[in-house]
């Protein structure tokens, strides 16, 4: 597939803020009222991530990992409560007027949803959704935008993007759509790319045919991508630092290397304990965390993550202090009282190191 033509665009003016964080995410809280109370769905996440970069943002269903990506880009119900700092290019998004935004969301900043079945048009042909993304942003010709729409469908891998530009969504398989969904968002070329789950409903061939499609944009564009996703081999392969979330926590920061092989976390030790091994010993069954994850209106006292966690001390501190996040080596970080004690172990050992310990946990 060819690489797709630059578009002539006017350059944006640089932020105040010249040579730092691209995006800056700082004490981010999201809040939702309910009869039961309130559902505090993000709870103080701070995050940077620079020009060219890639964050990959993991964690269980209901970590607060997409919640985050939409109140970056103002597009959660009237009703949810934000608080914090969103900057872009040291711009503040949020209190933006919906103008404002309206001005980045797809150009400057954009977003491939999780549901893409949800997120097209039924009623509108996938090519003519594609050029809307441009032409909503930038004034072109209706043949230059034509041969722009064909070109993002091949460069994600769609056969025959000519005829498939002028069918409808319904004419689309799911991975397709998803495809084509990736195509819309990156249209404009922004310079912050948030993906959340974008090859979830992709075949292993495909999904790695996106994820180099997204490294090449990124590769000539210099943009950043933040990776939202479930699947750790995606993160191990394409990001540069991993943040990872639980209960609408941030409970882990590091580069890739840190938390694949030194993580300081118990939570991400189960994460990582529970991905299959391609060597790992025939019949043996997955380890899992045990307990499930807490409702996010009675998140227990101390820390979240206590009530399954193997290496707990009850009562202190674990079940009345929250832990403070706290540097390690390098840009490492960790929210666990224990994290410098954890014993340094290697991906090989934390399955061993899980089943083990998991006599011990103290079930919610």
């Amino acid at each position: 597939m060819a690489d797709l033509p630059v578009l002539e665009l006017q350059p944006e003016p640089a932020g105040p803020q010249g040579g730092g964080a691209l995006l800056e995410v700082t004490n981010l809280s999201v809040t939702f009222p309910t009869d039961d109370g309130l559902v505090r769905a993000v709870d103080d996440v701070s995050f940077a991530v620079a020009e060219n970069e890639t964050l990959g943002i993991v964690g269980e269903s209901g970590s607060g990992k997409s919640v985050t990506s939409l109140a970056i880009l103002g597009l959660l119900p009237k009703v949810a409560e934000v608080t914090g700092s969103v900057k872009f290019r040291g711009r503040e998004l949020l209190g933006l007027e919906r103008s404002e935004l309206r001005k980045l969301r797809g150009d400057s900043i954009a977003m491939v949803f999780q549901d893409a079945l949800a997120a097209l048009n039924p009623v509108f042909k996938v090519g003519a959704q594609i050029a809307e993304a441009i032409t909503v942003h930038h004034e072109l010709p209706d043949a230059e935008v034509r041969d722009r729409v064909v070109e993002l469908l091949d460069l994600v891998g769609i056969p025959n993007p000519a005829k498939r530009a002028d069918q409808y969504p319904h004419e689309f398989s799911g991975g397709m759509r998803q495809r084509a969904m990736i195509a819309m968002s990156i249209a404009n070329e922004p310079d912050v790319l948030i993906a959340d789950e974008p090859t979830t409903a992709l075949d292993v061939t495909i999904q790695a045919q996106v994820l180099e499609v997204m490294e090449r944009i990124q590769d000539r564009t210099r943009s950043s991508i933040v990776l939202i996703t479930h699947d750790l081999g995606v993160v191990a392969g394409t990001a540069d630092r991993v943040l990872v979330m639980y209960a609408g926590r941030q409970v882990e920061l590091g580069t890739v290397d840190e938390i694949f092989y030194d993580p300081r976390h118990p939570y991400t030790r189960g994460l990582l304990a529970s991905l299959p091994r391609v060597d790992g010993t025939r019949g043996t069954r997955l380890h899992r965390i045990e307990g499930q994850p807490p409702s996010l209106i009675f998140v227990p006292p101390g820390c979240a993550f206590h009530p399954r966690c193997p290496h707990a001390q009850l009562p202190d501190p674990c079940a009345t202090k929250r832990p403070e996040l706290h540097a390690l080596t390098g840009l490492h970080v960790s929210a666990c009282h224990f994290a410098e004690e954890l014993p340094a172990m290697s991906t090989e050992d934390l399955a061993a190191d899980a089943d083990v310990a998991a006599d011990e946990v103290v079930q919610p």
